[in-house]
């Protein structure tokens, strides 16, 4: 039974340019090849989802030993897709341009294997938006033309007629064009182009760390090599570079050009890597705590009997998803969790179960321990109640101790523990003894620990800290890191505004 090979467009570098459906075909396939200029954290989210995806490294590098061949890449597409599996051969930007897209599609037609093309961002627009340069604008530039920067001009024949291209009057963009540019500057030049005409290269275009480079045609080659620009690199030649000055906005972002540590357990730092990224950062993933599940058994014995409990306290959105986990298995839902007060310990907390259906009862305004139990103490409901508590293991002692104080009797049924996950460790360990990282979150003390086991204590200080409140900021203290700031809310939008702050502040010393 044949399968089917997906060309799937991965866009210019950002993730969040990768279009719906090609995210849809990543999330479901059997295997993917991936192109060099595809961005790895577009498979490593893939691979996150779905663990068992076969992974094919068909990158090209440059002429390099390691670069696969063209004919290899046809040839593994084909065989694949005669095995019977669901293929996405990811390419950077869009297939169709200057991707060689079409011949590997020729390559399936005429081996009978289906295929689909799945059109992507192409760098040519991206790159020159992500540096504030419109492609067309009224006025400046009515047509826009994309040309291989491959090609060299003075060869004998060339396919691209240069001296049309300068008389148009519209935009130029070069793919690939850094070691060519003086000759296809010369060649615009004697067809009639100014010498003085605006031009920019956008090396790493859409990515934290994109930089730009703005000249004129017949300067732009050696500011490049001034500022050691290299591959890959998108120019621009025309008017509408002069409107970068007046709407570049991407560097200008708060957190542009900024290495920021993200320390959340796995299954959450999507939400923060995302929120960072998109206000410029370059993220740097360490899942210095993983989510390990307890045994289930206590906790379905607690919920059998739930009615007796008059409470349940909440500390931490895994507590949450895992007694909802337990719910499930079970047949239930949030209705069986009817007629009893709820407290949770933080914003995100209470969020994580207003989307399962239910609204907590006591949010307190600082969010720790002693924060739940101040405001629990401006309730008439509470002493002498029974209150089930699902924590993490060896969590602080802080509530079941004081709610016992308050005439509680409290069952502490512990769901999960957090270990250190050193993945990504040894980058991380070389990007902070080189002093290339700019500050490092946690959203908890045991983030903390784990963070130095995975680092080492001495690296572990290299970097100041943004904390998401007085506890976590106890802990990176006490373990010698230098605290930058502290969120003014345990909550994602709050260690985000800190992280600004912060890199704020270390501007303006």
């Amino acid at each position: 039974m044949s399968g089917i090979v997906y060309l799937v467009g991965a866009g210019p570098g950002d993730p969040g340019l990768l279009t719906v459906r090609a995210q849809e075909l990543l999330a479901s396939c059997d295997a993917i090849a991936a192109d060099a200029l595809a961005n790895p954290d577009i498979v490593a989210a893939a691979r996150a989802y779905n663990p068992t995806v076969e992974l094919h490294d068909v990158g090209k590098r440059g002429g390099s030993g390691e670069s696969a061949r063209q004919e290899t890449i046809n040839a593994l597409l084909v065989e694949l897709g005669r095995a019977g599996k669901k293929v996405v051969r990811l390419k950077g930007g869009d297939p169709l341009v200057f991707g060689r897209g079409s011949e590997e599609a020729q390559a399936l037609a005429e081996a009978g294997v289906p295929f689909e093309i799945v059109p992507g961002v192409t760098a040519g627009v991206a790159a020159a938006a992500y540096a504030g340069i419109p492609v067309t604008h009224r006025g400046a530039a009515t047509s826009v033309t994309f040309v291989t920067g491959h090609e060299d001009p003075a060869k004998e024949e060339t396919q691209t007629d240069w001296s049309a291209l300068a008389r148009t009057g519209g935009t130029i963009v070069l793919y690939m064009g850094v070691k060519t540019l003086p000759r296809i500057a010369d060649a615009l030049v004697a067809g009639g182009m100014s010498p003085d005409t605006p031009a920019a290269a956008v090396q790493w275009g859409t990515y934290p760390r994109q930089r730009t480079v703005v000249a004129t045609l017949t300067t732009l080659h050696d500011a490049v090599v001034r500022e050691g620009l290299g591959a890959p690199v998108i120019t621009v030649i025309g008017k509408v570079v002069a409107l970068r000055d007046e709407i570049g906005w991407f560097e200008r972002q708060p957190l542009f050009g900024k290495r920021i540590v993200v320390t959340r357990a796995t299954s959450q730092a999507g939400a923060l890597r995302g929120a960072l990224a998109s206000l410029g950062a370059e993220v740097l993933e360490l899942p210095a705590l993983r989510v390990v599940p307890l045994d289930p058994a206590p906790l379905r014995e607690a919920l059998d009997r739930v009615t007796e409990y008059d409470w349940i306290v909440f500390t931490s959105q895994n507590a949450v998803a895992l007694l909802w986990e337990s719910l499930r298995v079970a047949g239930r839902d949030a209705r069986w969790l009817a007629g009893r007060r709820i407290a949770c310990v933080g914003r995100a907390t209470a969020d994580t179960l207003l989307a399962r259906g239910l609204a907590a009862d006591v949010v307190p305004d600082r969010f720790v321990a002693e924060g739940v139990l101040e405001a629990l103490d401006e309730r008439d409901d509470v002493r002498g109640t029974r209150v089930l508590y699902v924590a993490a293991e060896n969590a602080r002692d802080v509530l079941p101790d004081g709610l016992t104080e308050r005439g509680c009797r409290v069952d502490v049924v512990p769901v999960y523990r957090t270990s250190s996950d050193g993945a990504g460790s040894g980058a991380l360990r070389d990007a902070l003894a080189a002093g290339r990282v700019d500050a490092v979150t946690f959203a908890s003390a045991s983030a903390v620990r784990g963070f130095i086991e995975a680092v080492g204590a001495d690296l572990a200080r290299r970097a100041p800290a943004v904390s998401i409140g007085p506890v976590t900021s106890d802990a990176v203290k006490a373990a010698g890191i230098p605290l930058g700031v502290e969120a003014d809310a345990a909550s994602i939008d709050a260690l985000t505004d800190a992280t600004i702050r912060l890199v704020r502040e270390a501007k303006s010393a």
